[in-house]
């Protein structure tokens, strides 16, 4: 349905479209909303900096009943109410930097034509895109482009206040780096995140952890369990440990601060209870309630059981339209692995991708038997992997607006075991990728003709396998040896991208296989697995190194495992010429010969990296990384960034969400739910400020 074309305002001019305009006054703050119809929809919103503003649908939303759009929209609002915990978790300032930048931003009256004030606004843009100061990929301080007697100025003409600390980090060389990865340092005494005390190291937080877990397995009672401090202890099936609580020093003693309901971040964390509770009353069945109700007593009480109980009743809960991703989760963020950030993703099932992606489910076990690893590595009863084709209808916290493409929960390796995971692929998401962008920074990159139609015809589709098969395949592989401690322990700094490198290789190993085109995946199984290979190898060596300054060595998990994983097959197939390193005309190109060889390497690499998962080999992980995966050649980095130079497509992209907007009868009660879209980034960011900031400046 389309209406008509008009020209939405709000700060700033935005761009026409077929669309209608709604404004909502709440208590003297305007959010201005547009209603954009699907046919011919505006992907892109808005380019700053490095980072483009895109937007996505929500496909099947009229399809879905008026209970499972209000179980969406509850969910959305829960997800929302935690917003900032996770610019607390970034850094212990950012919520009073944040609150002033945006006092100054809606209160200036000055001339906003000059080149600070410019500035000023771009900088704000970028630090609400990072949720904070630090940049959401590279982890560096974002550096402003306006003096500190402007900011002063400012501060000043809109009698706001922003001093000490706070005021002065934004400009020195303080806390520099929110995660800390670099080998030889206290990783975590050296990390800006706000997850520990501005004392604690690591040596800390291994120590408390060891004590915790400590118990004595050669005293177990007649029926062979073994207790601490009066409660039964599982030694096979471990607890999160920290992923829920803030480590601090008081008065020399070690303490958790736990995130709940009266505990750390409890005024947030009422919030999203009061929308789960609302979540739970109109669940899709039994089983989705009760997970629900489960998550809602774990974060009243912080009990890492109940958070255990959750996950098991979330992963068996597969029934139903609707399901979502809330709570403390993903430990990226923390340098040692222990501590899960703030993050919800609410979707809705895609039931055509669906239906033709859980062949891959159904498989699970013939990917085990069949790939290569070491038999006592191979897991001899894959259970319960769920994988859905979803479609996002709104996310907050460490998913927005930066956002994964692909999810498999739980984490904890005991649940995937006895119980299973659940797998999604964001494909709406991916959707809005592929539309906002651009060709020409392909063909810049791409060693001759044949690899570009390969990427051009088959990129999108061997991108979505690879993501399945990450997910589903991939996490899902693979176990421990017998009593060696989860790998946060074992591989510590290093674990994150090891884990992500490990299910890329079983993804990548069986992307050239005829499997994929026996199950009715793929038409050419050998084009597609062609253009997967070519395009990983194309990345992880070259175009990925457009997202770091020169100089900089590769820190982010994800961007360490794309590298250490292109580096190693490189070298190791040189002798036999598997990828040849092609110069011409003063550029250099990757381009691969031997498919077919190159999968055997990816094989190998795959079986070594188990090993060292299944073994906990600390000195092999390490070698690993830290030789192929952290140091960039400065030559051929330098040389990407000055081709990359004529493309004007930032390099990284993230999302403003929809807004869903109830309506209501005299009653109070919800009788339809529509879809519209904020205006502009800014109008978002202000908005969500506005309705979730629940948090004090100080936590």
């Amino acid at each position: 349905m389309k209406f008509k074309v008009i020209i939405a305002t709000f700060l700033i001019s935005v761009l026409m479209w077929s669309c209608k305009t709604e404004t909502a006054e709440k208590e003297g703050f305007k959010e201005e909303l547009v209603e954009i119809s699907n046919d011919d929809f505006p992907f892109m919103l808005e380019q700053f900096a490095d980072l483009k503003i895109l937007r996505y649908q929500i496909p099947g939303w009229e399809e879905l009943t008026l209970k499972e759009q209000k179980l969406v929209y509850y969910l959305v609002e829960a997800g929302l109410s935690g917003r900032d915990i996770m610019w607390n978790m970034n850094y212990r300032h950012n919520l009073k930097i944040r609150n002033a930048l945006e006092n100054i931003y809606t209160d200036y009256e000055g001339n906003k034509d000059t080149d600070e004030w410019k500035a000023f606004e771009v900088y704000l843009k970028r630090v609400w895109f990072s949720n904070g100061i630090h940049h959401h990929y590279s982890n560096d301080k974002i550096r402003p482009e306006f003096s500190q007697d402007y900011l002063k100025t400012l501060l000043a003409e809109t009698n706001t206040t922003l001093e000490g600390e706070a005021f002065d980090v934004i400009f020195n060389d303080k806390d520099a780096k929110k995660v800390n990865q670099a080998k030889g340092v206290d990783n975590v005494l050296e990390s800006a995140v706000n997850f520990y005390g501005p004392n604690v190291t690591t040596a800390d937080v291994e120590a408390f952890y060891l004590d915790i877990k400590d118990t004595d397995p050669d005293m177990p009672n007649a029926e062979g369990d073994v207790f601490k401090d009066d409660k039964k202890v599982n030694k096979d099936r471990p607890l999160s440990y920290g992923l829920n609580s803030m480590l601090v020093k008081e008065n020399g003693e070690l303490k958790e601060r736990v995130y709940k309901s009266g505990g750390l971040y409890g005024e947030a964390i009422d919030e999203i209870i009061k929308w789960l509770e609302l979540a739970k009353g109109v669940a899709e069945n039994k089983a989705q309630g009760d997970a629900i109700g489960l998550l809602i007593e774990y974060y009243k009480t912080g009990s890492l059981q109940t958070w255990d109980d959750y996950n098991v009743a979330w992963t068996a809960a597969t029934e139903g339209n609707i399901d979502y991703i809330n709570s403390f989760i993903e430990v990226y963020n923390d340098p040692v692995g222990y501590r899960g950030s703030y993050e919800s993703i609410v979707q809705i099932k895609d039931f055509d991708m669906s239906a033709k992606m859980a062949v891959l489910s159904e498989n699970a076990q013939w990917f085990e038997d069949n790939s290569p690893l070491i038999e006592s590595h191979k897991k001899k009863n894959v259970v319960g992997v769920s994988y859905k084709t979803v479609n996002v209808a709104g996310e907050a916290g460490d998913a927005s607006p930066s956002t994964p493409i692909g999810v498999n929960l739980p984490n904890a390796n005991w649940i995937r075991k006895e119980v299973g995971s659940k797998s999604v692929s964001l494909g709406n998401i991916i959707h809005a990728y592929n539309n906002a962008g651009s060709s020409g920074r392909l063909k810049e990159f791409v060693h001759d003709d044949e690899e570009y139609e390969l990427e051009e015809k088959y990129g999108q589709l061997a991108d979505k396998l690879h993501t399945a098969l990450h997910e589903v395949v991939g996490h899902a592989s693979g176990q421990l040896n017998p009593g060696v401690g989860e790998t946060k322990e074992t591989l510590k700094t290093y674990a994150s991208t090891l884990e992500e490198g490990r299910a890329d290789l079983l993804g990548l190993y069986y992307l050239y296989d005829s499997k994929l085109q026996e199950l009715g995946l793929v038409d050419d199984w050998q084009a597609v697995g062609k253009a997967a290979y070519d395009g990983y190898i194309r990345n992880g060596l070259m175009t990925q190194l457009i997202r770091l300054k020169l100089g900089d060595d590769v820190e982010e998990a994800h961007m360490r495992n794309r590298q250490w994983v292109s580096a190693w097959v490189f070298e190791k197939g040189k002798a036999d010429n598997v990828i040849e390193k092609v110069t011409r005309n003063g550029k250099t190109y990757f381009n691969i010969n031997d498919y077919a060889k190159l999968r055997e390497l990816f094989g190998q690499l795959l079986r070594e990296t188990q090993r060292i998962k299944s073994e906990g080999d600390y000195e092999a992980v390490q070698a690993l990384v830290e030789d192929y995966g952290v140091k960039v050649d400065q030559g051929l980095h330098a040389e990407v960034l000055k081709r990359n130079e004529q493309f004007t497509s930032a390099p990284y992209s993230g999302f403003v969400n929809p807004v869903l907007v109830p309506e209501t009868n005299e009653a109070g009660e919800i009788t339809a739910i529509k879809v519209m879209h904020a205006a502009s980034f800014e109008n978002q960011m202000l908005s969500y400020a506005h309705k979730y900031g629940f948090l004090p400046e100080e936590n």
